[in-house]
């Protein structure tokens, strides 16, 4: 998929009518320094530390978009709970001349609320065909955590779509999530683009993925090996034993030890 081919191409945060950079969410270190941001490949990785605001600027993308601030496809309009930011009413998205035919807004943190809203909704029948035969044939809620993110995945996302994801390898095995990169990979060459906040070193292998990682002066990119996830990772496997020491010396020493 080619830059000229995305559909989402840049984003712009409306600086000019923030109304304090000191109050949430526009202290975030993903908001505070940001004035836009420029999307090259099919695939977009956010990283950064918990607090950053990756999850938030995430959201206000996919909100910004049109898609239900708790996940799911651009026809879910449920809230369970308002618990999302104003961000989006304060970016502007440019969008590429293609129009996607499919979405999806992968939230792991409100994923629960979408299988409970797609059982209500088959319960009432207001859909025709049942909405979980699009995700497996089977309810979300009888499926274990991992399988009904892998559903989703497997059998919801059709392609030449635009699909923003919220820490999708949070109900992953390792395995699983490798599996997820070759379900993207068959998407990406179906004219699909992904934007995903994420803390998993295995998802920010995709090749030829922008990786964007946050910290307290904002976005900046990166490569893969320069994350400090991978880094942290790959210390601690080559030297488990030392890191392990290492680490529970001191807390033994900050507990008094």
């Amino acid at each position: 998929m080619e830059q000229n081919q995305l559909y989402l191409r840049n984003l712009t945060l409306k600086r000019d009518a923030v109304p304090s950079f000191e109050q949430y969410p526009f202290n975030l270190a993903a908001v505070r320094p940001l004035t836009e941001l420029t999307f090259r490949a099919p695939v977009t990785f956010i990283v950064g530390e918990n607090g950053t605001g990756k999850s938030t600027l995430l959201e206000g993308m996919a909100v910004a978009w049109g898609f239900n601030p708790e996940g799911g496809t651009l026809n879910f309009s449920f809230e369970t709970r308002s618990t999302h930011s104003p961000l989006h009413q304060f970016l502007h998205l440019s969008r590429g001349i293609k129009r996607p035919k499919d979405g999806f807004f992968m939230r792991a943190e409100s994923y629960y609320n979408v299988a409970s809203y797609i059982d209500k909704l088959d319960e009432e029948g207001s859909a025709g065909r049942p909405i979980k035969m699009s995700y497996g044939g089977k309810s979300l809620h009888e499926q274990s955590h991992g399988e009904s993110f892998f559903s989703a995945f497997i059998y919801r996302f059709g392609g030449h779509g635009i699909y923003f994801m919220d820490e999708p390898e949070a109900a992953l095995s390792p395995l699983r999530q490798m599996s997820l990169l070759v379900r993207m990979h068959e998407l990406v060459q179906q004219q699909s683009q992904f934007i995903v906040a994420t803390h998993s070193p295995i998802l920010m292998s995709y090749p030829g993925a922008e990786i964007w990682q946050l910290n307290e002066d904002g976005l900046r990119q990166v490569e893969l090996e320069e994350t400090d996830h991978y880094v942290i990772t790959k210390s601690f496997m080559n030297d488990r034993q030392g890191m392990l020491r290492q680490l529970l010396t001191e807390e033994e020493r900050e507990n008094g030890g």
